[in-house]
């Protein structure tokens, strides 16, 4: 194995049930099976109004990282577990490709019956349709920005 992960691409439309399910997007399954994960981790973003969702492999970079902090003496060590590992949860994905999303963690994204899925190399997140569409626009505005500073740079 060339230890290369096949990476969550593309923004995919989808919806919040009722139940408070979601139907992960099929090609984002697919990656996940083919790290041998059990369903698809999730947790809270600590920086954005999103949820983060990953596979195995991500999991197993964060876990080798901690690996190499002293789990006892290292403020960095008790950071990185209580933002990422503490809030993680492993859900169980359906027969019809569904999640139950935790009430907290729906009430976190700020879910509701319109969502993105988000595709973002290692891992993907879960927006609300109507939060992501501004995030979105400012992160491509910033983009622009900075590719108009390095032209000019370039010309000078």
């Amino acid at each position: 194995m060339t230890g290369l992960v096949q990476p969550f691409i593309s923004t995919v439309p989808g919806s919040l049930d009722s139940k408070g399910r979601v139907c992960i997007p099929a090609t984002y399954r697919h990656i996940l099976a083919a790290q041998n994960t059990q369903g698809v981790y999730v947790c809270p973003s600590f920086i954005d109004g999103a949820l983060d969702a990953f596979g195995q492999s991500l999991l197993d970079s964060i876990a080798a990282r901690l690996a190499a902090q002293d789990p006892f003496f290292s403020a960095s060590f008790d950071d990185e577990a209580t933002a990422l590992i503490a809030r993680t949860q492993a859900l169980p994905i359906d027969e019809n490709g569904r999640v139950r999303i935790p009430d907290a963690m729906i009430t976190h994204a700020g879910l509701k019956d319109k969502i993105v899925f988000v595709g973002k190399a290692q891992k993907f997140q879960i927006w609300d349709a109507d939060a992501y569409a501004p995030i979105e626009a400012d992160a491509l505005a910033r983009v622009k920005a900075r590719m108009e500073r390095a032209r000019s740079g370039d010309a000078s």
